[in-house]
């Protein structure tokens, strides 16, 4: 035998074919061939065949009762566990148009009856090579997916670890904030994972948004990077222009996380990111900052991190003020309900706190 499946199993064949008389003719020739013969009187039984014992290479008749076989071939190649079976028709009708709908069923070669031993021979011999080429490069494709896919999984890794570090040193430039980064990857995974048994928010809330939301969260003051010292660090209210320079980070971490997007081989994560440190100032009735967005414009994400980094931020203490308790902090969060945040956010939010993280 001058062909080799992968493993050393031997070719399997199958037959289908009404008539006993070719079946048995063309059983005869497969295992001379050294190949396991499959047989089946009727379509029915071909599929049964196909679909609990894949073979290798199918030969079937065209003219068969209930079931011919163009049907029987237009099945196997609608089925993804048979599709890829070289199917090979052995019939007597030999006219063109029988030839060309052969092909259009899905039939990769036709062999006329009455028909030659060592043509049927050389007819499998050469299906079986494309059969294995195709399954060899079915599985080298398959190997080099996993190897990129590895590839960016370590690419987006280490991006995810450079922009953990960013942020961090965003973090670190006030002293008086601790564990902002880790309450609020925490704290909107988890209001994330509440809102997902929501029927107001089940379809956009995913697994994968869940993920996504607990990195991209982490970087929704990176723009903080460029705020200068002096105001970003000022104890007491801000004036007129520091306010206008503190709003700017939302766009800056915005546009500091588009470019690294448009650079990124792989990230699934940064578009949701992008949108996060954008719009996290935005407010429900249309009152915050860039874009002034209102209601369900504000960008899902960027609503569920509003409520966390706020949340964080009175009951944590700053260089411009002091903690809220925790039942302060719940109180104000209600009085803001529809006009800061989502209420629908803000009602599950309230049910839930008590997982949260705060200092």
């Amino acid at each position: 035998m001058d062909f080799e499946i992968k493993s050393q199993e031997i070719p399997h064949i199958l037959v289908v074919d009404d008539l006993k008389i070719n079946v048995l003719f063309l059983e005869e020739i497969i295992k001379g061939m050294g190949y396991e013969p499959l047989l089946a009187a009727n379509g029915k039984e071909a599929l049964q065949i196909a679909r609990t014992s894949p073979p290798h290479v199918i030969l079937m008749d065209i003219a068969m009762p209930e079931m011919n076989g163009y049907e029987v071939c237009e099945i196997l190649k609608r089925n993804k566990q048979t599709r890829d079976i070289p199917v090979i028709f052995i019939s007597a009708m030999d006219s063109s148009e029988s030839k060309i709908r052969g092909f259009k069923a899905g039939a990769v070669d036709f062999i006329v009856k009455p028909f030659e031993p060592l043509e049927v021979t050389m007819r499998i011999e050469n299906h079986l090579k494309m059969y294995k080429l195709q399954e060899e490069m079915k599985a080298y494709n398959y190997k080099l997916n996993c190897l990129v896919n590895e590839q960016l999984k370590r690419i987006e890794s280490e991006q995810k670890n450079i922009l953990y570090a960013l942020a961090k040193i965003t973090e670190g430039r006030d002293n008086s904030i601790t564990n902002h980064l880790e309450n609020i990857r925490h704290n909107s995974r988890i209001l994330a994972q509440s809102l997902q048994f929501s029927p107001l928010f089940e379809k956009e809330i995913t697994a994968a948004f869940v993920e996504k939301i607990g990195v991209a969260a982490m970087l929704h003051d990176i723009g903080k990077i460029q705020t200068p010292d002096e105001v970003l660090l000022k104890p007491g209210q801000l004036n007129y222009e520091e306010r206008k320079i503190i709003k700017q980070h939302a766009e800056i971490g915005a546009h500091i996380l588009e470019e690294i997007y448009e650079n990124a081989e792989k990230n699934d994560f940064l578009p949701m990111a992008i949108n996060i440190a954008k719009y996290h100032h935005e407010r429900w009735d249309g009152s915050g900052y860039p874009e002034g967005l209102k209601g369900k414009d504000i960008p899902l994400s960027a609503r569920i991190v509003s409520l966390i980094d706020i949340f964080d931020t009175l009951t944590g203490e700053r260089c411009y003020k002091i903690a809220y308790t925790l039942e302060e902090s719940l109180q104000i969060i209600g009085e803001c309900k529809g006009i800061y945040f989502d209420p629908d956010i803000v009602d599950i939010f309230m049910k839930i706190h008590k997982q949260l993280r705060h200092n």
